[in-house]
């Protein structure tokens, strides 16, 4: 009967959980839509008024590395309600700002508070449930990321239509409705009770910092990110409580999935960031049609997330990866020979490459967390989800020059069309890269399974 009650329970905090990553996600993506209004009445230049989203990321993409490896210490329970009461607050203050300078503060606290959630996100499934069931429960969360995608642009085109765009940050306030759920469901499991070397954290935050700095400002800031980069490897070799363990990154299976996240999510990052400039620039769609074109992607996300982690827990990941790999070469390889068709077209390849990606992503998921020893999942997993956001700062610098340098002739030899031979061309390489990610795949699997047969 306990037991009973025990899975009844976990089952409900995965769905707080859900809508919890939903508010975060809607977090991010609402104020991307009111930077215009916001530098009209503040009369700022573009480059300071980008500060309100990029200062939002840099710290979000920080934090939950920071995050991950408190939890590995403290208990996941007083962590998350610490960051959804500071982004709460930080919420508040963001309604009621009036200035330019408290209106960054609101963004940085809530962006400090808000890191906690994807942290969380990723430990409940491997804490909460066991290893057959870890890929549904990753599935789940991850619909919250979908929901977020579909439903930000819009709540945040009618709110702004209706009332000053101030009233965005009382959205994130619905946050505290979860608290007294949490503090009934999340349990009071003590991590391992070692010291925090803080200034090996200050350092991999430091460098990160600058890295992501150098892709959206200026590169001479990459120079800075590997000198601290150094001395953070310097400091984890010497300290005695070093802020991640070496053996982490002698862990062969962990790093070369993380290298494998790194591509898949850059590689991803071109359907949110590609979509809305194509449709506009190729299909000629107004403003407010290119975000409801998105919106049947990420609502087929939410609807088929939860089978993708059904199949990684019953047929294995390597299936699921094959399934999502399929769906993206798919994806890329049509919009790259069909740039030019109809919006009805475009929107279906849509949904087909976003949920290969959200399956990709449960994949990259399931199978980090299988590396990892519990003592390292908190920091293990937090680093999965920073090297997302230093992968997609990367991705969309990229694909913002690639963009720029307009393509003369198209290198998808299905598609000879001067129409939007740019997108064209981006796609045909993305999806020559998954085709190339998915040959790699196979023969490592192989080598894996020579090896295993001859020991």
């Amino acid at each position: 009967m306990n037991k009973e009650l025990k899975k009844q329970g976990n089952e409900k905090l995965l769905m707080i959980m859900m809508l919890t990553v939903t508010l975060s996600s809607m977090s991010i993506l609402m104020f991307n839509f009111v930077l215009p209004q916001i530098s009209k009445e503040f009369q700022l230049t573009n480059s300071q008024v980008s500060w309100v989203t990029s200062a939002y990321t840099l710290l979000y993409g920080i934090g939950t590395a920071i995050y991950g490896k408190l939890a590995d210490r403290y208990k996941l329970k007083n962590l998350l309600i610490f960051g959804l009461l500071l982004f709460a607050f930080a919420s508040l203050l963001g309604f009621f700002s009036h200035s330019y300078l408290l209106l960054l503060v609101a963004r940085c606290l809530q962006a400090a508070g808000a890191a906690t959630i994807p942290a969380t996100a990723t430990l409940i499934p491997i804490r909460y449930f066991p290893l057959e069931k870890r890929g549904t429960a990753m599935g789940t969360v991850f619909i919250g990321t979908a929901l977020g995608s579909a439903i930000g642009p819009i709540v945040s085109s009618l709110v702004v239509t209706i009332v000053n765009w101030r009233w965005l940050f009382c959205i994130p306030l619905l946050v505290l409705l979860t608290l007294p759920l949490y503090m009934k469901y999340l349990g009071d499991e003590e991590g391992t009770n070692t010291r925090i070397d803080w200034l090996g954290g200050g350092l991999l935050a430091l460098s990160v910092a600058q890295f992501l700095l150098g892709v959206t400002n200026n590169v001479m800031w990459v120079t800075g990110g590997i000198a601290v980069l150094v001395l953070f490897i310097y400091r984890i070799r010497l300290a005695k409580y070093p802020f991640i363990q070496p053996q982490l990154f002698k862990n062969k299976t962990y790093i070369s999935y993380l290298i494998l996240a790194f591509l898949v999510t850059g590689i991803g990052y071109s359907l949110f960031f590609l979509t809305p400039l194509f449709l506009a620039d190729v299909q000629n769609l107004p403003v407010n049609l290119i975000g409801l074109a998105m919106v049947p992607a990420a609502a087929a996300t939410a609807l088929l997330n939860r089978q993708g982690g059904k199949i990684a827990d019953s047929k294995g990941t390597p299936t699921l990866f094959f399934l999502a790999s399929s769906l993206l070469i798919i994806c890329f390889f049509m919009l790259s020979t069909f740039i030019y068709s109809t919006s009805m077209l475009i929107a279906i390849f849509l949904i087909i490459g976003n949920v290969g990606q959200s399956f990709m992503m449960i994949v990259m998921s399931k199978s980090i967390s299988l590396t990892l020893p519990s003592e390292h999942s908190g920091v293990g997993m937090g680093l999965l989800m920073m090297q997302n956001f230093i992968s997609g700062s990367i991705a969309i610098g990229i694909y913002g020059r690639a963009v720029d340098m307009a393509g003369e002739s198209p290198w998808n030899p299905f598609n000879q069309l001067s129409i939007g031979t740019t997108f064209s061309n981006i796609f045909f390489v993305l999806f020559a890269l998954h085709v190339f990610i998915l040959i790699v795949y196979i023969l490592s699997r192989r080598v894996t399974r020579s090896k295993n047969i001859m020991n």
